[in-house]
């Protein structure tokens, strides 16, 4: 940490989140007590007229943009318009009002899911906008997309430190267990664990199990920002060029084997059944994060302890019905 930076103001969007309340755990445990936080109900940030207002009269030096409107393939097919218009309304509104308030970084999150669907493995940075969207998601990838390229529009207009990170596939404390509108690895972790209570009750799986994910604890992708907000304005410029930076652990798995070890983790013997009439969605997502490596940060978090710790916050925390 660059010593001064410690009492700069940071306004963490979306901090009630998966990712926006393990960046605000990440940041007070790493000694930056000038948190800006607002809630849903206190700023709307698909509204310009409060976003504007807000920046013009608290002017954070930093931003950590969180905030988003996520959900699995369900809830991207369902809800089309709520997708790609809320991003692109929260998005557009803060980085706009983040350049006139003359904020000195902002740091975008994005998803892997901006990449096309058959793009070569591991993705990398360039691959973005090569090829065909993968259509379950392609709502909310255009949205991100756009917050990528509007970034990368104000450095190269007016020279702004607006950084872009793009997470591979994302869990932990304070995930959404809805089974309509949750991803799939917290909807499996409540699916095993409420059909424990009948061990021959059978877990359905969406496809055919086939398709590989990268899988990333949220308090790695909070760790991350973290290390991009102290890193200097050059040596990201040296690496990423383009302000792009993928973020991820580098290896992935088959979804029926996330099934295995979320089953194992639960202590289920539920059989396991495909629903084939389900999509499977893209064939493969892998992050390739030689980018951030070279900078000097890797993911610690092991997708064991990760699945572990997530289970003890379910088991605490969610209601289950």
């Amino acid at each position: 940490m660059r010593e001064g930076q410690r009492n700069s103001s940071i306004y963490v969007a979306g901090h009630r989140g998966l990712v926006g309340s393990a960046v605000v755990r990440r940041l007070t445990a790493a000694g930056y007590h000038n948190l800006i936080l607002r809630t849903r109900e206190a700023l709307d940030l698909r509204k310009q007229a409060e976003v504007e207002a807000f920046f013009q009269e608290v002017r954070p030096t930093y931003v950590i943009l969180a905030a988003a409107k996520v959900g699995g393939i369900l809830a991207n097919d369902q809800y089309p318009a709520d997708f790609i218009g809320d991003n692109l309304a929260i998005q557009t509104n803060v980085i706009r009002a983040a350049h006139e308030a003359g904020v000195t970084r902002l740091i975008f999150l994005g998803s892997s899911c901006i990449y096309p669907k058959l793009a070569p493995q591991p993705l990398k940075e360039e691959y973005l906008l090569t090829g065909p969207l993968e259509p379950t998601n392609e709502w909310y990838a255009i949205a991100k997309i756009a917050g990528v390229k509007l970034c990368a529009a104000y450095r190269k207009q007016y020279g702004d430190d607006f950084i872009s990170l793009m997470p591979t596939n994302l869990y932990g404390p304070g995930d959404n267990f809805d089974l309509e509108t949750s991803h799939v690895l917290p909807a499996l972790l409540r699916k095993f664990h409420e059909a424990k209570e009948s061990p021959h009750r059978p877990v359905t799986l969406w496809g055919t199990g086939t398709p590989r994910r990268e899988f990333m604890y949220n308090e790695d992708l909070a760790d991350a920002c973290a290390f991009i907000l102290e890193q200097e304005a050059a040596t990201l410029h040296t690496q990423a060029p383009d302000g792009l930076l993928n973020v991820g652990v580098g290896e992935d798995l088959e979804i029926r084997e996330l099934a295995q070890h979320i089953q194992h983790v639960v202590g289920s013997t539920n059989p396991v059944e495909h629903d084939l009439s389900k999509p499977d969605g893209t064939p493969r997502k892998l992050m390739d994060v030689s980018r951030m490596h070279a900078l000097g940060w890797r993911a610690q978090t092991s997708l064991q302890e990760g699945l572990e710790k997530t289970y003890r916050w379910f088991l605490e925390h969610e209601v289950v019905v």
